[in-house]
């Protein structure tokens, strides 16, 4: 399902006012900019005609206690979200289909087809191919495949989640297209780092792509500031401060697992790069 016009309008207008009205009544939306127009984008043809009779009414925005409750448009559901943001979806079905396949991460014969390196287990330990072995014998997917990986319903959850989050961001503002080049150059990116510095080893989830995607949103947005890319307040910190206390040390020392740090910081490197550059692009757009 491809998202609706809603609004056309003229550059020289400024729509913040009315954008600032849709986010308070949490009303998903995007606008873009199309030569000498900026529109605005809604997910559903229903949702557009509210939108357009809500611009009638409030062009230049307004104070919370002037709306009438019949007309604040309703937030469309879990299903009409889904086919508005189905990249997004996609990307998440993957990953539950991998957890499913690789019993999240206990079935060692399948998990070994996705993982950045191949491996056998003999013994209680396992030895890992070259990866350059499994690109010479055709298997480039490895590059990609370990960020659908994960080890844990917590792990699939948590990542699922923020993905969920951010991912629908992106798809809606800039399109499908680019939020699933973004998820591909992200998760090779931060398997590279992983690999890089943590040596052979089993790792995976898509954290160290949501930590590209957070870096992308936050570079671009203070560059080209959009309503889709603007966070809750406290995420970035939370994150942030999250990367921190994995790089300490901490999470491994209280036994919950080993962390694959240089995952995070390749993602957020990559992610912080992509957005300076998306950013400066929309800037001079503008």
């Amino acid at each position: 399902m491809s998202a609706i016009e809603a609004l056309r309008r003229p550059l020289r207008e400024d729509l913040s006012g009315f954008v600032g009205l849709l986010r308070r009544l949490q009303v998903p939306h995007r606008v873009s900019e199309e030569r000498d127009a900026q529109v605005l984008w809604v997910p559903a043809e229903p949702l557009a005609e509210q939108v357009r009779a809500l611009y009638l009414r409030y062009p230049q925005g307004a104070a919370e206690e002037e709306l009438p409750t019949p007309a604040q448009p309703a937030r469309p559901g879990v299903l009409a979200q889904m086919r508005a943001s189905w990249m997004t979806a996609l990307v998440l079905l993957a990953t539950v289909l991998v957890a499913a396949i690789t019993l999240l991460g206990d079935n060692l014969d399948s998990l070994r087809w996705l993982t950045f390196q191949d491996f056998h287990l003999r013994g209680q330990y396992l030895y890992f191919q070259p990866w350059l072995a499994g690109l010479e014998a055709g298997q480039w997917w490895r590059l990609v495949t370990p960020m659908l990986i994960h080890f844990g319903i917590l792990h699939l959850a948590m990542n699922g989640l923020w993905y969920w989050e951010l991912g629908r961001r992106i798809e809606f503002h800039q399109g499908r297209f680019a939020l699933l080049g973004l998820t591909l150059a992200f998760g090779v990116l931060s398997n590279f780092a992983q690999f890089w510095f943590g040596g052979p080893s089993l790792f995976g989830g898509l954290s160290g792509v949501l930590y590209g995607l957070l870096g992308y949103c936050w570079i671009f947005q203070l560059l080209a500031p959009t309503p889709a890319y603007s966070l809750p307040r406290g995420v970035l910190a939370m994150m942030l401060i999250w990367l921190v206390v994995c790089l300490s040390g901490v999470i491994d020392t209280l036994g919950f697992g080993s962390i694959a740090n240089a995952a995070h910081v390749g993602g957020l490197v990559a992610g912080c790069a992509a957005g300076l550059v998306g950013g400066a692009l929309a800037r001079v757009r503008r």
